[in-house]
């Protein structure tokens, strides 16, 4: 099975292509340019590198949120398109597991922060178990206060990753020693984890139809809380 899976957000656009589990391209973009002028161009020319069409394109993958609002309406707006076009099922991904799934194989405590603004993050926390992925805190829109207060109640270091670490770093070194902070390579959303995420999904049957995509904002939009004040 082949599972083409994207991500779109965050700043990050990334895209990566799997088949049974073996990744066959990544192309990730961190330059700042909208995902509505990257994206396609971008899916394009790994499908052309791979010598692959959307007709062989098994399913479709997504991260679904958190993350921007419009930026996850980008991505689904896409995956939708293609699932339509192609009469193929998609996968839902949660945005902060496929970050998670960056470092699968750490010991240590899993942390993936997205800058929210408004000074909150977006976060969950996990911890590999039997060689699986155990969710410690599931996602939410937190301030980084109460992230941390969280992460004192556990055992063991805390890799932090995520666009959110720089502008929480206090915070983040508050921990002194515990506080590892995730390589670059590593540090950001990727294609390639997306797709091993949906793959895993895919083997247990986890597939929707596009209309049925949609995104986990966790919180409501900030026109939608203007509007409420």
């Amino acid at each position: 099975m082949k599972i083409l899976a994207i991500d779109t957000g965050s700043k990050v656009a990334t895209a990566g292509i799997c088949q049974d589990g073996k990744l066959l391209g990544e192309y990730t973009i961190n330059n700042g340019l909208t995902h509505s002028q990257g994206l396609l161009p971008m899916i394009d020319n790994l499908l052309v590198t791979l010598n692959l069409t959307l007709k062989d394109i098994d399913a479709f993958a997504v991260s679904t949120g958190p993350g921007s609002f419009t930026g996850l309406r980008i991505g689904i707006a896409t995956i939708k398109g293609f699932a339509f076009s192609e009469n193929k099922p998609c996968i839902e991904v949660s945005s902060l597991e496929a970050m998670a799934y960056n470092h699968l194989y750490t010991n240590y405590i899993i942390c993936p922060l997205m800058d929210a603004r408004n000074n909150q993050v977006y976060n969950a926390i996990y911890k590999r178990e039997n060689g699986k992925l155990k969710i410690i805190k599931e996602p939410r829109a937190i301030e980084m206060s109460k992230v941390i207060e969280d992460l004192k109640k556990l055992k063991g270091k805390v890799l932090f990753l995520g666009d959110g670490v720089t502008p929480n770093i206090d915070a983040v070194k508050s921990l002194k020693t515990r506080a590892l902070i995730s390589e670059f390579n590593n540090n950001m959303q990727r294609g390639a984890s997306v797709a091993l995420v949906a793959w895993e999904k895919a083997k247990a049957g986890q597939f929707v139809t596009g209309d049925s995509l949609s995104a986990e904002y966790l919180r409501k939009s900030q026109a939608e809380r203007e509007r409420e004040k």
